[in-house]
């Protein structure tokens, strides 16, 4: 059964939900001070959505983006001239066909370094 919408989820429920290990959770706690999910008895860890959000844009940040963990620590403190953008609920791949000639291009490009790589 799942859970509903704003539900809090345990440390294993988010680690499985964005595919980050229990361990490298704990230590973006560490490492980034905004994230400070509940800790009820057993020190067990209850994210809310928030936390959520913010764990999600810290994954993209560090897995998609590129940045550091100073990087982010920067991004996370306002200190950084690029703003934090909210986190979409699905990601949807871009569908945007590519141009006739863009794709012309492109084809003369993949030959020419084919053959740059064949000599």
């Amino acid at each position: 059964m799942a859970k509903q919408a704003g539900a809090f989820l345990t440390i294993g429920e988010l680690s499985d939900d964005i595919g980050v290990a229990q361990h490298i959770l704990r230590y973006w706690e560490t490492r980034f001070r905004q994230l400070q999910p509940l800790k009820r008895a057993g020190n067990r860890r209850y994210y809310r959505p928030d936390d959520v959000a913010l764990i999600k844009n810290i994954h993209r940040l560090l897995n998609e983006d590129g940045y550091t963990i100073k990087g982010v620590q920067r991004l996370l403190a306002g200190k950084s001239a690029t703003p934090l953008e909210p986190v979409p609920p699905a990601a949807v791949p871009d569908e945007t066909p590519i141009s006739p000639a863009i794709l012309d291009e492109l084809k003369s490009l993949r030959a020419k370094l084919t053959a740059a790589l064949a000599d």
